[in-house]
């Protein structure tokens, strides 16, 4: 008996000691979830693709496709591990508009003549996209998504983000008539006449500017590496980007269109609120008529 007291009252502790310690739940590593590293992996590839885009179109054209192709399987990591988040889906965007946006500034150097088309395919990309992220953000709720559209808003959008298989064959489409493009830059001479020029006939046209660069800027010596790449790339066969370009062309207009609808429902949705908001606040606020003189 006294042992049992003793136990019961001086050795409290001791018998509690025996229950397992409550295990203290483990922070995640939002930046270290599996389709974010996919995501990290497709920025490297972008980076190296912009660095060997102006001399190498085959290394460029390869890290860039890979790293557009990785865009889908990020989003089927993130939806087989859990792993869907809001970092994840900036991080997606902002590649894909960076990444877009590089390739049409490159184009509007190669085409210069067409510049201020592919300066307008930018701006139109960057503006609709943010509009839209804007608006279903703080329109929405927190808990809304880019991608949750209401069909009521836009049967088009709705289509166009829930159906998964619809926004892969868009975007695919739409990153190939452009990497098409910049492979007719480096083999067509109907869209790029520099290609049957003779370097050694006079020209008009002044050392230094984009269509006609100062050789010794580009290339110290005729026999480097990047001179080579270039006589290579200018022996390119023009055939199969053309059917590239060509094929993929419809989409992707389809998908400009799709950007001008997603800034206007994204900039009529943002007015809503803001006339939602100015009647919460008794705006405009009628003034006394003033007394007459």
């Amino acid at each position: 008996m006294p042992e049992a007291r003793s136990m019961a009252n001086g050795n409290g502790a001791a018998v509690r000691s025996r229950q397992p310690p409550q295990e203290e739940e483990e922070e995640e590593n939002i930046f270290l979830f599996i389709p974010n590293l996919i995501g990290y992996g497709r920025v490297v590839l972008a980076v190296i693709s912009l660095y060997y885009m102006p001399l190498h179109p085959r290394t460029c054209t390869a890290a860039y496709s890979i790293s557009c192709l990785l865009d889908a399987l990020d989003g089927m990591a993130a939806r087989k591990f859990e792993q869907s988040t809001k970092f994840g889906a900036v991080l997606d965007m902002v590649t894909d508009r960076c990444t877009t946006a590089c390739l049409l500034v490159f184009l509007a150097s190669a085409f210069p003549r067409w510049s201020i088309l592919f300066q307008g395919l930018i701006s139109l990309d960057l503006a609709s996209h943010y509009m839209h992220m804007y608006a279903t953000l703080s329109m929405g709720g927190s808990n809304q998504s880019h991608k949750k559209i209401d069909e009521s808003r836009s049967w088009m959008l709705k289509m166009y983000y829930s159906n998964s298989n619809v926004l892969f064959t868009f975007c695919f489409f739409n990153e190939l008539f452009f990497i098409a493009l910049y492979l007719l830059s480096f083999s067509s001479p109907y869209l790029s006449p520099t290609l049957l020029r003779d370097p050694q006939a006079p020209t008009t046209l002044q050392p230094g500017t984009p269509a006609a660069p100062k050789p010794s800027m580009i290339f110290t010596s005729p026999w480097s590496a990047g001179a080579m790449e270039m006589a290579r790339a200018n022996k390119m066969d023009s055939t199969i980007p053309w059917i590239l370009c060509i094929s993929s062309f419809p989409i992707m207009f389809l998908k400009q269109v799709i950007n001008v609808v997603q800034l206007v429902k994204a900039s009529k949705w943002l007015a809503e609120g803001d006339l939602a908001e100015r009647k919460r606040l008794g705006l405009p606020r009628r003034r006394g008529s003033k007394k007459s003189q």
